[in-house]
């Protein structure tokens, strides 16, 4: 433990400069505008896994944005962890809603980072998080003390799907060939109350189009006698749940896993406070579905949400029409057995059978992913577990998680590999939102636990 706070004390100055230099590439995979910067950042992952001293280290073309592979071999014996991450970050927009620059990182001290914290679009969703396992790799090779083998495998297109990574998984089950994934995508209770995620929802998301009448109309002349789109949508929207918050899609609980009572206690160990809970949003009240607790809401339960809605006009000032179409972006959370593609196509049957004869209605599927849990007794857990009581003092308590990482459950069905789920963010950090931030404190202490990580899924792997 010395040797490892001692190299992170001398160089975190330089550990965080470089991450700061990172930041201010904006490597946003949604925008073909920002295209350049994603595989200019792509470029700056390779040096810095050569400069951390991999053996290999190379772009890898895909369809889209370029997945970058190292890899350090130092014993075939010896087991080997797989590191995964994403070097492309969430579009920034609304802009002026951030304090400052989305891409001009600034190190700021708050409430819940003493510290200080970064702030940059990409500070912990992911570039922050991944780049604490190439600093660490760093530091095992300057100090001798890698343990086991090691991969890297960091792509540039998880925040549009990862439309590509499953076809370089199928065909690179060789180069990928490893003994667990480390993946460092999520977060934890709180900077004293470290935590690891054993589950992750899956995700089916759509975007669904009504069309009324052929052209936007005058809403004078037309007002009350053709079907508006915008009023169309927004009452089918509303018939997706019912007054207990309940999903009205028919057989879209079907497959639903059902937690035991036990197992719903043990989640409820998990520290939470409500009231601060609805004070950090700025909340007077809580909604969800009825008979589950919030943390149950955000982790155990399916949801619907809509992400964007649009269409008409939405200018300065007044434009009396009715619009010739409407918009909305909707995603649903799932929860372990439930089949993306099935739910899907529930939604889109079940769209079309409410939409009345006055409009046209399609719905366009995006991406989607499987549900995940990661079993505490696996050796992977294990090692992380007793990873963060060395470096926290603390026992870590295992977590569901509310979001979704698609790949976990490929990576499982292509490789046979588990994925262990070992982040550091906190739900305050705004990933996604405008200001997102990543306290320096959880960047450098990744830095030191990721590598007793590493020695403990050694030693423990030889048992």
């Amino acid at each position: 433990m010395f040797e490892i706070k001692n190299y992170i004390n001398t160089h975190k100055d330089r550990f965080i400069n470089e991450l700061l230099e990172l930041l201010k590439i904006p490597s946003i995979s949604a925008d073909s505008a920002y295209s350049a910067d994603t595989f200019k950042t792509a470029d700056a992952v390779q040096q810095s896994l050569i400069d951390a001293g991999a053996d290999n280290a190379e772009i890898c073309q895909t369809a889209g944005y370029p997945i970058v592979y190292g890899d350090k071999i130092i014993d075939s014996n010896l087991p080997t962890v797989l590191v995964y991450g994403h070097y492309d970050v969430q579009p920034a927009d609304p802009l002026d809603l951030w304090d400052s620059p989305p891409f001009e990182p600034v190190i700021k001290k708050t409430t819940t980072h003493p510290d200080g914290a970064i702030f940059a679009r990409g500070a912990c969703d992911d570039k922050g998080q991944m780049y604490m396992h190439v600093k660490a790799f760093e530091l095992m090779m300057k100090t001798n003390s890698l343990p086991c083998n090691v991969k890297f495998m960091i792509e540039g297109e998880e925040e549009v799907g990862s439309e590509n990574l499953g076809t370089f998984v199928k065909a690179n089950k060789d180069k990928l060939k490893a003994d667990v994934i480390l993946i460092s995508d999520t977060g934890i209770i709180a900077n004293d109350i470290p935590s690891i995620t054993v589950g992750l929802r899956g995700l089916s998301y759509v975007e669904v189009e009504v069309t009324g009448p052929n052209r936007d109309l005058h809403s004078g002349l037309y007002g009350g006698a053709v079907a508006n789109p915008i009023n169309i949508l927004c009452e089918m929207i509303a018939k997706m749940r019912d007054d207990k918050n309940h999903i009205t899609i028919p057989g879209f609980y079907d497959d639903v896993e059902i937690l035991s009572e036990e197992d719903r206690a043990e989640l409820a160990k998990a520290p939470f406070d409500l009231e601060n809970y609805k004070k950090a949003l700025a909340l007077s009240d809580i909604d969800g579905e009825e008979g589950f607790s919030t943390n149950e809401r955000n982790s155990i339960r399916p949801t619907l949400d809509v992400n964007g809605i649009w269409g008409g006009y939405t200018g300065e000032g007044a434009k009396t029409v009715i619009p010739s179409k409407a918009y909305a972006k909707i995603s649903m959370r799932l929860v372990p057995h439930q089949d993306s593609k099935k739910i899907t196509q529930l939604f889109a049957d079940y769209f079309e059978k409410i939409a009345p004869k006055s409009v046209k209605v399609k719905v366009t599927p995006h991406h989607g992913g499987t549900p995940y849990v990661t079993p505490t007794d696996f050796v992977g857990y294990q090692a992380a577990k007793q990873a963060m009581e060395d470096t926290y003092g603390k026992t870590p308590v295992p977590v569901r998680s509310g979001g979704s990482i698609p790949i976990v459950a490929l990576f499982e069905q292509e490789l046979g590999i588990k994925s262990v789920l070992f982040g550091f963010g906190l739900d305050s950090d705004a990933i996604h939102s405008p200001n997102e931030h990543y306290g320096v404190f959880n960047y450098l202490k990744g830095i030191e636990t990721i590598p007793l990580f590493y020695k403990y899924f050694t030693d423990y792997s030889k048992t």
